[in-house]
């Protein structure tokens, strides 16, 4: 059968740089750090006291108090991103059929917030136990689909994928593969975590996986320097609008990209550490292209899955140099989580939705808080450290790896009808 074509029509972001997709990009041009001491909690005990959090989030500015009580924060921050891309999109209920609008979200954690609070409570209290009966309902990784799909009538496939880091990045490639089999016209995805708590930190610190430099939250997230002493942790959503292209061109839809090439792929290795020559990381992308029809020379642009640790930085390079030969000297190189912080499950959805800009405006965000090269890095590619960069860009790549050892990458080329 002919595989149909999908393109991109809206966006939705709400995350560490900015509450909208203008303020996200201007912040990413511009360089900025979204890395604060943490708010959301006391964290004057823990070994890290900071991370990249919403910036003036309240949620009655979106819901009602009695409707906000019902999500957790992580499906909060999901509703708030689509409704910004659903209105971005121009889609309205005269313009689809809404038995063939799907909506696959991607979550690794889920509610965890709701999960501390309600066993915090349980493990403090005398008395019988009680418990929310919002409790399983608000908690559960799967409902943040369901209340999207819910509140806009979205009748086709919907479910949640969960491979930790790799989780939205996922749920877009099953996104753009059901479209490309006519199982649906239209996908509403991405991702939304909101981990910054007790749980959230203190988990991730016995890992020893996120920094500790306290002294200078704002310069913490160092992708491919040698000083790097792990992630930050972020949070926030990213919503991406997929749409099948003779639906969106007969409706008059903006097109910011084409979605091309979709890659997934296992390390095999290890719970959490990377694969220490980037087989997995090899694959995902060599699969992204070879399903797009692309060269590796068509490549002008990867957005890093690029977190600051340790091993993580010096494999994914190692990937690239070794699939892409010479032509990988010739490709923009960056991480957006320099600025960001790691928004975990949401990663994939807000760092495409940066990928997918760079594609459309032909210029690539920063890696920002380079300071020292690291001589186990190849230090002769363009990780476009510290500075916004523009040039052609018609095809980009965006990675993302999670714990378990998933990988997962897509391809945006820019729109040519």
């Amino acid at each position: 059968m002919e595989l149909k074509r999908v393109v991109v029509t809206g966006l939705g972001t709400l995350n560490p740089l900015g509450n909208d997709i203008d303020t996200y990009w201007k912040a990413l041009l511009d360089g900025k750090s979204g890395a604060a001491p943490i708010t959301h909690f006391d964290a004057s005990q823990f070994k890290t006291q900071f991370a990249c959090e919403l910036k003036g989030y309240n949620p009655q500015d979106h819901f009602e108090r009695k409707e906000a009580r019902k999500y957790d924060p992580f499906t909060q921050y999901a509703m708030v991103s689509t409704a910004e891309a659903l209105k971005d999109s121009g889609l309205n209920p005269e313009n689809y059929d809404p038995d063939r609008v799907g909506v696959i979200w991607g979550s690794g954690i889920g509610g965890l917030e709701t999960f501390l609070k309600e066993v915090s409570a349980y493990a403090k209290s005398d008395g019988p136990p009680r418990f929310s009966p919002f409790f399983i309902p608000k908690m559960i990784a799967d409902i943040a689909a369901g209340h999207i799909s819910i509140k806009y009538g979205f009748r086709g496939p919907n479910y949640t994928t969960t491979s930790a880091c790799a989780s939205s990045a996922n749920a877009l490639v099953d996104c753009f593969n059901l479209i490309r089999l006519g199982k649906a016209d239209v996908f509403i995805s991405g991702g939304s975590e909101a981990a910054i708590n007790d749980a959230g930190v203190g988990g991730f610190s016995a890992m020893h996986a996120i920094s500790v430099r306290n002294d200078d939250p704002k310069t913490a997230s160092r992708p491919f320097d040698k000083d790097r002493d792990g992630f930050v942790l972020g949070e926030g959503s990213g919503t991406i609008i997929f749409e099948e292209l003779e639906h969106a061109l007969k409706r008059g839809a903006k097109i910011y990209a084409e979605v091309v090439g979709g890659g997934m792929s296992a390390d095999a290795y290890h719970m959490t550490s990377p694969h220490p020559d980037g087989l997995g990381a090899v694959n995902v992308m060599k699969y992204a292209l070879e399903d797009g029809g692309l060269k590796t020379e068509d490549v002008d642009h990867i957005n890093t899955h690029g977190t600051s640790t340790p091993l993580g930085d010096i494999s994914e390079p190692k990937a690239i140099v070794t699939l892409f030969g010479e032509h990988a000297y010739k490709i923009s190189i960056n991480s957006t989580k320099s600025m960001t912080g790691h928004l975990l499950g949401a990663a994939g959805a807000v760092e495409s939705i940066a990928t997918i800009l760079a594609v459309q405006n032909d210029i690539v965000p920063p890696t920002i808080n380079h300071f020292n090269l690291d001589p186990e890095i190849d230090n002769k590619l363009d990780f476009t450290f510290n500075k916004a960069k523009k040039r052609e860009v018609n095809v980009a790549l965006s990675n993302t790896f999670g714990f378990g050892g998933h990988n997962a990458c897509l391809a945006f080329k820019k729109f040519k009808q």
